[in-house]
């Protein structure tokens, strides 16, 4: 056993801050925790020490909010607001507009039904959130999804989205089941109309079992329809969204990305997500669940005969550099993805004959980077034309003429459009490991750059809202079940 790092974490009992070791036995990395109150926890943390040490080496530190909402106070990560501690920006902005949902997932930690409260926030409640979240500096949020419980219940999504566009909101994205847009093409046309620039649609699998277990009940089906009339509606990106869950569906990625990739017309990603274990689990029923980034990359390997391989994969902040020297030739900011390098692992696939050849056959990735690292300390030492030389030369890493075309235009233009090209052109294979209080890491959170914004102008990270604060959020904010049904006239009985 050798110890790697300290850090803080959770006590999964009773949410107490405590301290916590990141550590490496049997080439696997584990972090474990004492309670004083409730003992002693250890919980797989990623299940290969040697990609961990790999994704370590793309680390950047953020310089978060220059106008932080909130103050230290009680100390990360009940300071949340986002409070000065923070060391990235929002790279991607959450609303809730609901938790009220048309489904009942098992696996679920946002619905009506398990917080006994509607939360659900009026126009004027979300267009202060819109604005709010893009008042950010020194770079406003651009990016931003509308989810929920299922925001699609929601009658005003349609405004909702036209005002995020009208606010600045270049990328705005619905987080769905699907159910409603599976039951009506129109619907489905009425968001694009509004403005949506993606569908971030729930994707468990391609067989009926997997989807009893993980939803309650049998969507194969309407999964297929829902993407279906997405394509009759015009849509060009769809991310398929796995709930990852070990000895359940993770023997289908090679399936769902071969599914992907035929499906290439609409659909521009695919992203994994482990599933978070809440609650009071044992250990042994953890271990039987626990899936990390690392098995999703051993496994999508498996399961793609090698056209995909581990070493394909990057952690997110790997663009950094791309921000950092295009910001600095053109004196702009621009989102700096300085996510904990242990947060997320992707990779681009082109889609060729029939055959996905990853990104990384194309040019050598840390060679690339390392070309606009040096693009960006000469632009920053005032030297912009040797800056803009040496830009023009980092192409050189890049093999595929198709490729450098897409690549070249980015780094030239560095706008929204650009991007698009881009990610038109590729199709994205990625997992987030989003936390839970098992094994919450303190260092993580402080990085985060997925942020939900809340009513009272707070903007809190993913992994603290669903493990911290969203209760607490809901039960102030929102409305007992039952005042609620009796205000809009619901039977008792009946769902929300």
């Amino acid at each position: 056993m050798k110890e790697i790092k300290t850090t803080k974490s959770l006590c999964p009992e009773c949410l107490k801050v405590i301290d916590a070791t990141i550590y490496e036995d049997d080439g696997k990395v584990f972090i474990k925790k004492t309670c004083s109150e409730h003992g002693f926890y250890q919980e797989l943390y990623w299940s290969d020490y040697n990609e961990y040490v790999r994704a370590e080496k793309f680390r950047y530190e953020g310089d978060g909010l220059e106008n932080p909402r909130t103050e230290k106070n009680l100390g990360c990560p009940y300071d949340c607001g986002i409070c000065p501690e923070h060391k990235s920006h929002t790279s991607l902005a959450i609303i809730d507009i609901t938790n009220r949902c048309n489904l009942k997932c098992p696996v679920c930690f946002a619905n009506a039904s398990a917080a006994g409260y509607v939360y659900e926030p009026s126009a004027e409640e979300v267009t202060a959130m819109l604005e709010n979240l893009h008042n950010n500096k020194p770079v406003p949020a651009t990016a931003l999804q509308f989810s929920g419980g299922e925001p699609t219940i929601r009658n005003e999504l349609f405004d909702f989205i036209r005002k995020a566009k009208e606010v600045g909101f270049k990328h705005v994205e619905v987080n769905t089941n699907g159910v409603r847009i599976a039951q009506d093409l129109e619907y489905a046309r009425k968001l694009k109309e509004a403005g949506v620039s993606t569908i971030y649609l729930q994707f468990d699998g391609l067989t009926s079992d997997v989807y009893k277990f993980i939803r309650g009940l049998d969507l194969l089906e309407m999964k297929m329809k829902a993407i279906e009339n997405l394509r009759q509606a015009g849509y060009t990106s769809i991310v398929l969204v796995v709930t990852l869950v070990k000895g359940v569906n993770d023997h289908q990625l090679g399936d769902i990305i071969k599914f992907a990739a035929k499906n290439f017309d609409v659909v521009r990603c695919v992203n994994v997500q482990p599933v978070s274990l809440c609650g009071r689990l044992p250990q042994q029923e953890r271990e039987k669940m626990r899936i990390t980034i690392t098995d999703f990359m051993r496994l999508v390997e498996e399961q793609t005969s090698g056209e995909i391989k581990t070493s394909d994969f990057y952690p997110v902040p790997v663009v950094v550099p791309v921000s950092k020297a295009v910001g600095a030739l053109k004196d702009k900011r621009y989102v700096e993805f300085t996510t904990h390098p242990h947060c997320g692992m992707a990779t681009f696939v082109f889609i060729e004959k029939g055959k996905m050849v990853p990104i990384t056959r194309y040019g050598n990735i840390e060679k690339f980077v390392e070309s606009l690292r040096q693009v960006y300390t000469d632009a920053t030492k005032g030297d912009k034309s040797k800056a803009k030389i040496r830009l023009a030369g980092a192409v050189r890493h890049i093999k595929f003429s198709f490729l450098r075309k897409y690549v070249f235009k980015v780094l030239s233009k560095g706008d929204y459009s650009s991007l698009g090209d881009f990610a038109r052109s590729a199709l994205m294979i990625s997992s987030m490991h989003f936390m839970d209080p098992y094994n919450f890491d303190v260092e993580r959170v402080q990085r985060c750059g997925i942020h939900y914004a809340i009513p009272d102008g707070r903007i809190i990270p993913f992994c603290a809202m669903n493990s911290i604060h969203r209760s607490k959020v809901e039960k102030e904010l929102g409305v007992p079940i039952k005042e609620w049904k009796d205000k809009h006239k619901v039977e008792i009985s009946q769902p929300i």
